[in-house]
């Protein structure tokens, strides 16, 4: 199975959409963030893991599962790295590919090492896009596709029977 973990500040803190949204309101940038990684999983079939770090936050550690993404809350007193080290060295297996998605470079050498591979945040970001844009040509693809008629039939005809098949007598 591949997993992608994802470190969430470090996220936040590299896409511009999220860097505003932070600026007014920083729940509205990690919920958005939440949203987009909920899409990719869906797309991609990928487990997706966003850990958030609540190092200067006291209390325990938390993990949430929202849009069928783990969220996890780093306990006090650890770092979202330490949090991230510790998943990857659980997770990564002959199965499992792992994937952290950060652009720490100490924290991507870190985990390398370990066995995980990496995604910036910028390639992260380009995959998300690609994926909106493919998920885009294909609705776009299903509208263009027309039913094939095997029996020629006369514009009015066919609108006339389209109104029936929508209850519009």
């Amino acid at each position: 199975m591949d997993v992608l973990v994802v470190d969430g500040y470090n996220i936040i803190g590299a896409w511009e959409e999220l860097k505003q949204l932070k600026l007014q309101d920083i729940g509205q940038a990690r919920d958005r963030l939440i949203e987009l990684l909920a899409d990719y999983k869906a797309y991609t079939g990928m487990r997706v893991i966003v850990v958030f770090d609540a190092y200067y936050v006291k209390g325990l550690a938390s993990k949430l599962n929202s849009y069928e993404i783990e969220i996890i809350y780093t306990k006090e007193n650890e770092t979202a790295d330490e949090c991230i080290e510790r998943i990857v060295t659980d997770l990564k297996n002959v199965i499992n590919h792992v994937y952290v998605a950060t652009s720490d470079y100490a924290e991507q050498r870190t985990v390398f090492g370990r066995g995980a591979l990496r995604k910036s945040a910028r390639e992260l970001y380009i995959e998300l896009s690609d994926i909106d844009q493919e998920i885009e040509q294909q609705i776009e693809h299903q509208q263009d596709k027309r039913p094939q008629i095997k029996i020629p039939l006369n514009q009015d005809v066919l609108e006339t029977f389209e109104k029936w098949r929508r209850g519009d007598t």
